[in-house]
Order: C-alpha cells, then sequence, then structure tokens
C-alpha cells in the first residue's frame, strides 16, 4: 500500500508540475514572468479559477474547449502534464531513494528535466532554446556535479564507491562533445546548428557524463535523420527547411540517462 501511495504522490506531484511547465512555455512566448500573475486563457484573456486548473482533468471536463470562450485548448497542456508526471515516475523508481542524499538527488533530477521539458517543447514550437531556461539549468547541474565530487554524494550516473577523480575525467569528457556543435555553428556561420544547440550540450553533458553523453548525441542523431527522412519524403519539409534540433537532443538525454548503461553493454556484447 505505501509502494503504491508513494508512487501516487509522485504521479500528481509531476502533473502539477507539467502544469506548471505550461504556464511558463506561455509566458515566455508573451515574455511575462512565470512567478507572478493568475493564469488565463489565452484567447478571451479571462482569469482561470480552480475548476480550469485541476492538471489533466479539467482538458477532459471542459472537452478540450475554455470554459468562457470556447476557443480550443492546445493538447500540449495535457500532453506536458502527463509526460512530466511520467518521467517523474521513472526518475523516482530508478533513484531508490532510501537517503537524504538520494532525496537530494531525485529533487535534482526533477528540476533538470522541467528544464529539459520547457526547452523541448519551447524549440519545438519557435525553433529557439530560450537563455532564460538553458542558463540557469546549466548552472544549478554544474553547482550540483560539483558538490558531487566535493562531498562524494551518489551520482544519477555512477555507481557507489566511484572516486572523485572518475568523476572529474567523466564530467570533461561529458562537456567536451559540445565542443563538436560549436564546431559546425563556426564553419556553417549558424546555418546548420544554433548556438542554443550548443549550450544545450554543455547541459546534457553536465548531466550525463561519459560515456552516456555519447549515446544521448548517437540516438539524437539517429532520430533526428529518421524523421528528418520521413518529412521530406512526406512532403511536409523541404532540403532546405529548418528542423529544430532540440527536442532530439532533449529525447537523446532522457533515452541514455534512462537506458544508456544497457545499450553500452549492448553495444560492446554485440562487438564480442
Amino acid at each position: 500500500m505505501a509502494y503504491f501511495l508513494f508512487h501516487f504522490f509522485v504521479f500528481i506531484l509531476g502533473l502539477v508540475v507539467g502544469s506548471f511547465l505550461n504556464s511558463v512555455i506561455y509566458r515566455l512566448e508573451s515574455r511575462g514572468s512565470f512567478l507572478k500573475g493568475r493564469s488565463f486563457c489565452p484567447h478571451c484573456k479571462h482569469i482561470l479559477t480552480w475548476q480550469d486548473l485541476v492538471p489533466f482533468v479539467s482538458f477532459f471536463v471542459l472537452g478540450g474547449k475554455c470554459r468562457y470562450c470556447q476557443q480550443k485548448i492546445s493538447w500540449q497542456y495535457p500532453a506536458v502534464e502527463v509526460s512530466t508526471a511520467l518521467l517523474f515516475l521513472l526518475i523516482f523508481n530508478q533513484q531508490f531513494i532510501s537517503t537524504l542524499s538520494q532525496f537530494t538527488t531525485t529533487l535534482y533530477l526533477f528540476l533538470v528535466s522541467s528544464f529539459l521539458i520547457v526547452i523541448f517543447v519551447y524549440d519545438l514550437k519557435h525553433y529557439i532554446i530560450p537563455d532564460k531556461i538553458v542558463y540557469p539549468a546549466i548552472v544549478i547541474a554544474f553547482l550540483y556535479q560539483l558538490s558531487v565530487i566535493i562531498w562524494n554524494l551518489p551520482a544519477p550516473y555512477h555507481s557507489e564507491g566511484i572516486g572523485a577523480g572518475f568523476r572529474i575525467w567523466s564530467l570533461g569528457f561529458g562537456i567536451l562533445p559540445s565542443l563538436f556543435f560549436l564546431g559546425i555553428i563556426l564553419l556553417s556561420q549558424g546555418r546548420l546548428m544554433g548556438m542554443g544547440d550548443f549550450k544545450l550540450a554543455i547541459l546534457m553533458g553536465l548531466i550525463l557524463g561519459w560515456p552516456n553523453i555519447s549515446v544521448a548525441l548517437f540516438l539524437a542523431f539517429l532520430i533526428g535523420a529518421i524523421m528528418g527522412a520521413g518529412l521530406i519524403l512526406s512532403g511536409r519539409k523541404s532540403l532546405k527547411s529548418e528542423v529544430p534540433f532540440g527536442p532530439f537532443l532533449v529525447g537523446g538525454t532522457f533515452l541514455a540517462f534512462f537506458w544508456g548503461d544497457k545499450i553500452i553493454n549492448w553495444y560492446f556484447n554485440f562487438l564480442l
């Protein structure tokens, strides 16, 4: 029973956080502050009541429309809420919280996952990775990894008993691939990739370390190539069309975080 209650609480927490992330995404679009002000309908600007803001549930109770102007509500809202809740459950299951340091690690992962979700949706919609999101995320990830090295806390992608020297090595090599992105940006003068992708690659390296960053980048490029080819073949995009790469990088980050070790082990077993 306690096991179910913990998971139920984490799922509800994810829904609530996802609802807040939707607000952050919208207010980034409108250049408003997401730290103050009440929620309102983006169409008629009517202030929303608590009945309109119950995560996931309100969308379906209202039939996917605003209570006041009957304009359609974007499917982005329930999708972000449920995705956040499921990610929180995956993180909670992976961390096995039994100590204060593991609890701190879980909260950190909830936080950086929230940043990544905002980056995913915002870049998908606007082809921009907002500095207001990626810079704080980089600072938080760096400070956390620094605390891992100094106080020997359990890092999400390391097993117990690994020394500070290896942690520093892993972190350094995790950030190094971002220079590859910088090279592409400079050589193409920003035509093939933007500075936002370079900043996101730094964040990915801080979160994943080496070798999981290599898995994340491989999967991002692979999925991006497959999706790009599909869009071109279906006629929805051309060879000259711009396609945001941030969502693929974020997707690769999550895949590498949860299953990176398994993918690496499978790869080496396949080679041997």
